[in-house]
């Protein structure tokens, strides 16, 4: 297994012990944001995520660079990211800080797509990811991040930039889905 498929199992890895962040209730007291209160294991969590998040680039980077690119990375690096962002989505609607509505459209989207990958690698092809969908990646990430973040450092003017963020992942993310499967529609339709 190369590098950058290695740096991809590790965010993979990661996501448990952010799920543990998350959830547990860890006493660790909690940062004062003027009216708001971030806990610290939120803070903690929020660095994990944005750590295990910054692999995404690291790894594409080496793999490009070096020459690198496996269709084992073109199937784990989306498997991973849509693992690490499903966790968090999920763990902020558990703790009140993203609507379940916008949090069940984008993770169907991510199922949809991941469906259309798998018709796709049953016929022998590998769909690799968008350029559109590399892009939803990354706004999924600053949105969920702000959101980690009690909308840091914004909380104090009272500025939901983290909400104002998940809803245009949510509009590109749909939008991105409609374009990947427009895109692949020919997989399903010549799948035997």
């Amino acid at each position: 297994m190369n590098l950058p498929n290695k740096i991809t199992l590790s965010r993979i890895f990661l996501i448990p012990i952010f799920i543990i962040l998350m959830s547990v209730p860890f006493e660790w007291g909690t940062l004062s944001m003027g009216e708001r209160e971030l806990p610290v294991s939120h803070l903690c969590g929020a660095i994990l995520f944005i750590l295990a998040s910054t692999t995404d680039w690291i790894d594409g980077y080496i793999a490009r660079k070096h020459n690198l690119v496996t269709n084992l990375g073109k199937f784990l690096d989306p498997l991973a990211d849509k693992l690490l962002v499903s966790a968090a989505l999920i763990l902020l609607v558990e703790i009140g800080l993203a609507p379940a509505w916008i949090v069940i459209l984008i993770i169907s989207r991510e199922f949809a797509v991941t469906g259309l990958r798998l018709v796709a690698a049953g016929e022998g092809s590998v769909l690799a990811a968008s350029q559109m969908g590399k892009l939803k990646t990354w706004i999924q990430i600053i949105a969920i991040s702000l959101l980690l973040l009690h909308n840091w450092p914004l909380a104090f003017f009272s500025f939901p930039l983290g909400t104002i963020a998940l809803y245009l992942a949510m509009i590109i993310t749909v939008y991105s889905g409609y374009d990947y499967f427009k895109k692949n529609w020919h997989v399903m339709r010549d799948s035997k």
